[in-house]
């Protein structure tokens, strides 16, 4: 996939082709970078853990569904074509209907890697926690990817006629005014927005507890076990919170550059009580609590 990105961007500079509004090798390479980035964190995931058999063959599930689908998306790029939504000819369909397939197992695969966290220590508890947490969420992001599956007002009316089903965008057709890189719709709602932030949660929290080990050389109260631990949730319950707030304004059909009061209320509550939560996270617990250590580092008896 990390070699794929390299190729879609040099198609970004020599391939001067749009599709639905955008240069036709931006979802290749969106695709490669994220589903690299996929790879590699399940992978990390995985390590943790140790190999079993179960975990090998979620793994190839997963690995098999994502060369799947990045074959018929640059398959479909190099012909011109739109890979998602398109069943304009019966060519097209049937490669839709794989690659809904291919979805279906990459999810799967993403469940039984995800229980078989849930029933492995994989560090400490605030470890653990956002290993297990950041799947729920990623699960849940890959999830939402299926609204974007339902057909639109315009192409139920159409019926037997229609050349597409589903859509990223609500409220106005794809290929509209969009934001620079991710390509999100800047004037209607967009389902990836949810679809994104959802995934890639399952990078984000390991990521923050690794930021926090960081500051603790600085800040000997983030070396607590349960003050660490206490911060981990109170970011995975605010991304929880944020997520299921973008799904709500995407289905509305309101742009993410464009909220209007309620979203803002929203948005304003979430961040009060995630602070409030933070700040209450960060007082010291009461008893003896021994600072947090790597795993490599054995704790000293007291002898």
């Amino acid at each position: 996939m990390a070699a794929l990105a390299v190729v879609a961007a040099v198609g970004l500079l020599t391939d001067d082709r749009v599709l639905v509004g955008a240069p036709i090798w931006l979802k290749p390479f969106k695709f490669a970078v994220s589903f690299a980035a996929y790879g590699l964190t399940l992978a990390w995931m995985l390590g943790r853990r140790g190999p079993t058999r179960t975990g090998r063959w979620a793994a190839h599930a997963v690995v098999a569904a994502g060369i799947t689908e990045m074959a018929i998306i640059v398959g479909q790029t190099i012909r011109g074509r739109a890979s998602h939504f398109n069943v304009a000819t019966p060519l097209d369909r049937a490669l839709f209907q794989v690659m809904g397939v291919t979805i279906a197992v990459l999810w799967t695969g993403t469940l039984v890697i995800a229980v078989l966290l849930f029933r492995a220590r994989l560090g400490d508890p605030a470890a653990t926690w956002a290993i297990r947490l950041g799947m729920l969420l990623g699960l849940a992001g890959l999830l939402l990817g299926a609204l974007m599956l339902l057909p639109t007002p315009a192409q139920q009316a159409a019926g037997a006629l229609r050349t597409a089903i589903g859509a990223h965008s609500v409220g106005v057709p794809d290929g509209g005014p969009a934001m620079p890189v991710t390509g999100w719709n800047t004037t209607g709602g967009d389902l990836r927005i949810p679809h994104f932030f959802g995934m890639h949660a399952l990078q984000a929290l390991p990521l923050l507890l690794h930021g926090i080990d960081a500051l603790g050389a600085r800040f000997p109260r983030l070396r607590a076990e349960r003050v660490r631990l206490r911060l981990v949730l109170v970011a995975a319950g605010s991304a929880a919170a944020l997520l299921t707030l973008l799904t709500w304004q995407a289905l509305r059909g309101q742009a993410l550059t464009r909220p209007d009061a309620a979203t803002l209320t929203a948005l304003a509550c979430l961040t009060l009580l995630t602070a409030a939560a933070t700040a209450r996270a960060l007082r010291h617990p009461g008893g003896t609590l021994a600072p947090h250590l790597p795993p490599e580092v054995p704790r000293r008896s007291p002898a």
